[in-house]
């Protein structure tokens, strides 16, 4: 999958790892980067399309399938925490972290999957964790969320693979954005490839950043 000259749709671009991704994709010769982000006035790097979407409201993630049908690489990226320690603590959080985190990714692929077979196939790439694999008494719900989506990106790299469209799952550790800001270790920070690199596939870990 080569990124220059692709379309492109990041969710969660506003910021994070979301914004690197946005970064790198132009820097790699992305001829379109779409950030999917919940309010589209918010400040967004420059050469961007802001796209509204939600990724829990089933309505925004159709509208945004059909406004983005140039697609051919969606990166879902749109991820939470928030729920409580496994011994206390109200649950709302955790649903709240299954709402976005599996429901969200699932919508949204299950929406441009048709988008993608359209444009030749193309590559979907789920932001996942290294905590998709480790049981977390601190992050429980957080945990088990990314092992649903990890076990949702395995489903999809199956039904997929017919229309030839890569299927991705990225299991980062903990990185230094507003999402880990209460983690107490040392965490790098998301950063964008340098433009004089040559792009590499997106299936390759150094397509991403």
């Amino acid at each position: 999958m080569d990124i220059n000259g692709s379309v492109a749709l990041v969710t969660g671009a506003n910021r994070g790892i979301g914004m690197a991704f946005t970064e790198a994709l132009l820097a790699h010769g992305a001829a379109k980067v779409y950030a999917g982000v919940r309010d589209p006035e918010a400040a967004l790097a420059s050469g961007l399309t802001p796209l509204r979407l939600d990724v829990t409201d089933e309505e925004q993630v159709a509208a945004a399938a059909r406004a983005a049908d140039d697609v051919s690489i969606v990166i879902n990226n749109a991820g939470v925490t928030g729920g409580p320690s496994l011994l206390k603590g109200s649950l709302d959080g955790a649903r709240r972290e299954m709402e976005v985190n599996y429901f969200g990714t699932w919508a949204v692929s299950r929406a441009f999957a048709p988008v993608l077979a359209a444009n030749g196939g193309g590559a979907l790439v789920n932001m996942l964790s290294v905590a998709s694999w480790v049981a977390n008494r601190q992050f429980p719900s957080y945990a088990a969320s990314k092992s649903a989506q990890w076990s949702l990106t395995n489903a999809f790299r199956l039904a997929l693979r017919e229309q030839g469209t890569l299927v991705v799952g990225v299991h980062a550790g903990y990185v230094d954005t507003d999402l880990a800001a209460d983690v107490d270790l040392s965490t790098p920070r998301p950063h964008r490839a340098p433009a004089t690199a040559p792009p590499p596939p997106v299936g390759t870990p150094s397509a991403l950043p």
